[in-house]
């Protein structure tokens, strides 16, 4: 019984003394409530009241010099310690009320937000359409564009373009109608029902090409075409877009079952493990570039249905085919080993075929078969490196796209290079077309990004795309137009945001007749405005 009053008694005085703990706890607590009451916005800077309105400016769009006003309350009171941007570029203010404040829109201003920044507090005003030279052609039928790139595309004989990419829709074309991979659409950009495709491409096209006699080459990573398989990395299409096929024979191991000995097959019998970049059709004959290590070709008449037997050889990132698809042996390949050269120690990127035949390749190589030659390099008709082309030592960095015109002879090269040939140029290059660099076209200082697509038009200009934000300390937002000098081409420099990368640029006119450029890439906004990866331009003169 005593042990039990002690416990008891213990258990008590354990118990008063967690409870006087926890009412001094509790005062403490109190006595430090006070602080936690404090404005935790304490100090921030008081409102200044002022509110642009929900109203449009006056007028609502505008080209360099126009006077344009602008509704917005209480900004009479900071009439002279306040600034106004137009797209980030500051605007002369020539008149201030109380719901109102008027702006000269800046010389260099392109399409894009509103702000007026006063006591070192910003408001953000309507967007502004600025006026110039260059505007999307809303005549231009193709509005919501592929679901994914398009990497290629080429103008047909009856002046149709057939398009080629990663994209398994057009115009919310598909599931009704399979476009998968290729697709034709009219010169206006309007869907095409004839291509007889079928289930189209068994994976990514990147490279298309006519032959001479209309047929049409296709190239990427691709398995199969309208679901028929025993398809590496190219074919052959009729010129109604079908597979080029035919029934052969092979062995049958079921000869009761006579239809096993024969199978269709593509025409075109020969292809690449890996994936195929460009392509090019001259004097009979298709160079095929990219990134693929072997050459691989079927032979048939030991083959059944199921099971191919293959010829492989190793051929490395560049090839020549005949136009039933066997290997050109003369070309970039050693007897004596039975295999291609080295090719390239990076990957390729882009490449384009001079008249005469030789090919310009661009990517993030420093040597091709041994030799050293830093993101770009020409080969000769044979394959081997043009010793005579005037790259010096290349670029320091990694070249994306790399665009030739005939009609001013030069050759456009982009991507994340500060140096070319040992001269400073921040991304974009203009060469002759022997290779050495043109000095009259200077290019400036970009930031926030870098460009991934650039080339010249027929009239000197140069179009360069990429995710920059400034050019010059000029706000460009991933899209600009240059003069030949490189300066930014005045009046063609309106248009506001582009986000994404241009894959091909081809000249041509919209429907007022006025010069435009059709362009196709991987891009989802132009101007501000979201588009398909595909838009037609227009460039006033």
């Amino acid at each position: 019984m005593m042990m039990i009053s002690n416990y008891i008694k213990n258990t008590g005085l354990n118990l008063i003394k967690a409870l006087l703990l926890l009412v001094l706890i509790v005062q403490v607590a109190c006595k430090k409530s006070p602080a936690l009451q404090e404005d935790p916005y304490g100090g921030g800077k008081a409102p200044l009241g002022i509110k642009f309105s929900t109203d449009d400016p006056t007028p609502n769009s505008g080209g360099a010099d126009d006077a344009v006003t602008f509704k917005i309350s209480g900004l009479l009171s900071y009439k002279n310690n306040f600034q106004f941007l137009v797209n980030e570029i500051a605007a002369t203010v020539t008149a201030v009320t109380d719901s109102t404040v008027t702006v000269t829109i800046p010389d260099n201003a392109s399409s894009g937000g509103t702000t007026v920044i006063a006591n070192g507090q910003s408001f953000f005003g309507p967007k502004f359409t600025v006026n110039g030279k260059v505007s999307i052609d809303a005549s231009f039928k193709a509005v919501n564009g592929t679901n994914a790139a398009i990497n290629d595309l080429l103008q047909t004989n009856d002046g149709n373009y057939l398009m080629v990419g990663a994209f398994t829709n057009f115009e919310s074309q598909a599931p009704s109608t399979p476009v998968n991979h290729i697709v034709l659409i009219s010169h206006d950009g309007a869907f095409q029902s004839q291509l007889a495709s079928g289930a189209g491409a068994g994976g990514v096209l990147q490279t298309v090409n006519r032959l001479d006699n209309g047929q049409y080459i296709v190239g990427g990573f691709l398995t199969s075409y309208n679901n028929r398989k025993g398809i590496n990395g190219i074919t052959r299409l009729n010129i109604d877009g079908s597979l080029d096929s035919a029934s052969i024979e092979v062995i049958n191991l079921k000869p009761q079952i006579p239809e096993f000995g024969l199978d269709t097959v593509a025409t075109f019998n020969g292809g690449v493990f890996g994936t195929i970049v460009k392509s090019f059709v001259n004097n009979g004959k298709i160079t095929i570039l990219g990134n693929f290590s072997n050459y691989v070709k079927y032979f048939y008449l030991r083959s059944t249905r199921d099971f191919k037997v293959a010829d492989v050889t190793k051929m490395s990132q560049i090839a020549r085919l005949t136009t039933d698809g066997t290997m050109d042996s003369t070309y970039n390949y050693n007897p004596v080993t039975r295999q291609g050269y080295a090719g390239a120690n990076g990957d390729i990127n882009d490449a384009f075929m001079q008249a005469d035949g030789k090919i310009v390749a661009v990517g993030s190589f420093s040597t091709f078969n041994g030799v050293q030659a830093n993101h770009i390099v020409r080969l000769n008709t044979d394959g081997s490196v043009d010793a005579t082309f005037a790259a010096g030592t290349g670029t320091d960095g990694p070249v994306t796209s790399v665009r030739y015109n005939a009609t001013t002879g030069k050759i456009v090269i982009a991507g994340a290079f500060n140096t070319y040939a040992g001269k400073s140029l921040n991304g974009v290059a203009l060469l002759n077309a022997d290779g050495s660099a043109d000095n009259t076209f200077q290019f400036s200082q970009l930031a926030g990004g870098v460009p991934n697509f650039a080339a010249q038009l027929n009239n000197g200009k140069v179009l360069v795309s990429g995710n920059f934000n400034s050019y010059g300390n000029i706000v460009r937002q991933g899209f600009m137009i240059l003069s030949a000098n490189g300066a930014l081409a005045s009046g063609y420099n309106n248009t506001g945001a582009f986000q994404g990368r241009i894959t091909k640029m081809i000249e041509t006119t919209s429907a007022l007749g006025n010069p435009a450029v059709l362009l196709v890439g991987d891009f989802t906004k132009f101007d501000n405005t979201k588009v398909g990866n595909i838009v037609r331009v227009e460039l006033k003169k």
